[in-house]
């Protein structure tokens, strides 16, 4: 079968599988995958059948999102179906179950882990997900490393008048961890959802980035939205940052190599676009040959556009 590529010449080789919408925190800056409410979820034969369909079109790397995906009692099973087929497989996790999984996750065949972890203040953890983990996290953080998951990426959004100061904090913490630090920038659509919470938390990371580039050893770039990761010296070690800045950045969109699956089982092209989803999920449930879910991906594919151009 041909590989996935669109029509702006960007090979897909990855998937985003995001497993449930359930989750145990309440973020107001999560964005649920694009996702509107559903009941459906797929089983792990149901995901490992259509992940590898998309491994015969070139698909290498999967990221298992949610909500929150630890929240799916099956979670091993998921990650057994996939490995078969892909060269990678990723979870992002808000880390609070992560000392009970990270051993069972890592025998199933996971690779590496990202984990948000927003302020290292259980004060400020409660404004930003309700809830004072801090310590959960961390546990979390350290059963991922004796686990031997690598790497571990520590994924912070950065929030105006919460925890944006913090920056310098997080950077140290993520050095002792052995951790990248990934700082995200906040976003909103178009359309401007989430419009007040925007205004008032947006922080720009266009002169950090700047800063971090003056004072980094080395630069690198992942292949992935061709963002940047800085090493940079922290009391005596090492610190390894990247910096997520998706809005109005069409280097970030014509660099996208990957698509989504929502975790009712359908597939779309970009996290803010609502049209042309396919429904992956009542294919395979209505006995669909490969060749017939193949070609789903490469509709998909057809319709897909940078979102900033």
């Amino acid at each position: 079968m041909q590989p996935l590529q669109d029509r702006y010449g960007r090979r897909l080789t990855g998937l985003r599988v995001s497993v449930t919408q359930k989750c145990n925190l309440s973020c107001p800056h999560c964005h649920r995958e694009g996702q509107p409410p559903a009941r459906t979820e797929m089983t792990p034969g149901e995901i490992g059948k259509i992940v590898s369909v998309a491994s015969s079109l070139g698909v290498r790397k999967v990221k298992i999102t949610g909500g929150e995906p630890l929240l799916r009692e099956d979670i091993c099973d998921i990650v057994e179906a996939m490995r078969p087929h892909v060269a990678e497989i990723s979870l992002t996790t808000n880390g609070i179950l992560l000392d009970r999984y990270a051993s069972d996750l890592r025998r199933a065949g996971l690779d590496r882990i990202n984990i948000s972890i927003h302020s290292l203040s259980g004060e400020s953890m409660m404004r930003i997900v309700g809830r004072d983990c801090v310590d959960e996290v961390k546990s979390g953080i350290a059963a991922a490393r004796e686990a031997g998951l690598d790497p571990i990426k520590l994924n912070m959004v950065v929030l105006r008048g919460i925890n944006h100061e913090e920056i310098p904090e997080m950077i140290e913490f993520a050095s002792k961890s052995g951790a990248i630090l990934e700082l995200i920038e906040l976003a909103t659509d178009r359309s401007g959802c989430n419009a007040d919470y925007f205004k008032r938390h947006h922080y720009p990371l266009g002169e950090l980035e700047s800063r971090l580039a003056s004072e980094a050893s080395s630069v690198t770039y992942n292949e992935l939205h061709r963002r940047a990761r800085y090493r940079l010296s922290s009391n005596g070690g090492e610190a390894v940052v990247e910096l997520v800045r998706s809005m109005h950045n069409t280097v970030f969109c014509s660099n996208c190599t990957r698509l989504r699956l929502t975790s009712d089982g359908m597939l779309k092209g970009c996290l803010y676009e609502n049209d042309g989803h396919l429904d992956v999920l009542k294919a395979v449930r209505s006995g669909a040959s490969p060749e017939e879910i193949s070609g789903l991906f490469l509709s998909c594919v057809l319709t897909r556009k940078p979102y900033w151009m």
